[in-house]
């Protein structure tokens, strides 16, 4: 079968999603819901843009409590500028992928500074800013402003391959995805449209077992009529990620205490804070074993932890001393109450942890 050919309009899919999603919207903290809309309220830039940072590469579930508490701590954009950058980087820690975190700062001061508190309503706007990518852009336009934009994220990509069985392989369908929806997208509610395709994605049109009964665009949807749903989107096999070796050190001072470093401000895990590691790289494997410890103290070996980036798995050897003679190395020293607290990305808190079993246990982080 042949790859869908992309017609600048895209008739019956508006209509009936948007009757499923008045009805059947998600409750979202960042959204406001078609009953709201109806009654005149209004979608906050700020809220809108703040979800869409922190849901890249995240689910819905784990991105809820950040975005409470970080709306709880800055309600506005202005305050967020206002915020100290290593105050955001210990409220972000677990999140994942750093960089968004530090581009969220930039971001806010941007907005602040550049255009008085408030965010471009346009994507060529948007896109001006730090960390603001094309799919961000048409998000936030679409969502906040109601702009016609091609919103395209993992969901959309996937209810839109199943309904005109693209055969194309994912990365490369992308802008024929893109220039389907771009037909499919009402000149009115584009937001709520682009909010519908990402819920009938998420709780419809899911990967496995999509509940295609319950789905408003089943008489429409090629891939239900050929019983070939779970074979799209069509992807192409994953290459395996390579394994990078390093050693972490946990020193414990005699109260308890275990010195921390802040990690260059470039490169994998920049401006958090860490334990003192071997120079591990995305590219290139750090020293290991005790012998490549920063200072000399009674190492000993925790063992081995793994953690999982986007492009590569890294192995850490992880060894723990108590130190009796304070050593000579950038830092600080937290103890037990504050650790929990600390910047700490995943990687970090599994070494720790390996040290220490019940300080990240639920509860304690």
């Amino acid at each position: 079968m042949s790859s869908a050919k992309p017609s600048k309009t895209v008739p019956g899919t508006a209509s009936p999603l948007l009757a499923w999603y008045d009805r059947h919207a998600r409750v979202l903290p960042w959204r406001i819901s078609p009953d709201e809309r109806a009654h005149g309220v209004v979608a906050d830039p700020y809220r809108v843009w703040l979800s869409e940072i922190m849901l890249q590469q995240t689910t819905v579930q784990a991105v809820k409590p950040y975005f409470a508490a970080f709306v709880t701590r800055w309600p506005t954009v202005e305050d967020l500028a206002a915020a100290e950058t290593e105050d955001v980087m210990k409220a972000w820690a677990g999140l994942g992928y750093y960089s968004r975190a530090r581009n969220l700062k930039r971001c806010a001061d941007v907005v602040t500074e550049d255009h008085g508190g408030r965010f471009p309503d346009t994507e060529a706007g948007l896109l001006t800013l730090p960390g603001v990518g094309p799919y961000t852009a048409a998000a936030i336009a679409a969502i906040a402003f109601d702009r016609p934009a091609a919103v395209v994220d993992g969901n959309i990509e996937r209810v839109f391959t199943r309904l005109f069985e693209i055969e194309t392989p994912l990365p490369s369908a992308k802008s024929e995805i893109r220039e389907l929806v771009a037909g499919a997208a009402p000149a009115d509610r584009p937001g709520d449209f682009a909010q519908a395709l990402m819920d009938l994605g998420a709780t419809i049109c899911t990967p496995r077992r999509p509940a295609c009964a319950l789905c408003p665009l089943t008489g429409d949807c090629q891939a239900r009529k050929s019983g070939r749903q779970e074979q799209f989107p069509v992807k192409l096999p994953k290459k395996s990620k390579p394994v990078r070796l390093g050693a972490a050190f946990v020193a414990e001072r005699g109260d308890g205490a275990v010195l921390l470093v802040k990690r260059p401000d470039k490169g994998l895990l920049g401006g958090m804070t860490g334990l003192p590691t071997t120079n591990w790289t995305v590219r290139a494997d750090g020293e290991t074993g005790a012998k490549s410890a920063p200072f000399q103290a009674e190492w000993r070996s925790k063992g081995v932890i793994s953690h999982v980036f986007t492009h590569f798995e890294l192995r850490l050897e992880v060894f723990h001393a108590v130190v009796t003679a304070i050593p000579d190395h950038e830092g600080w020293w937290s103890d037990s109450d504050s650790l929990p607290g600390e910047a700490l990305p995943t990687v970090m808190k599994k070494a720790l942890g390996a040290a220490y079993p019940a300080l990240f246990r639920k509860g304690k982080s």
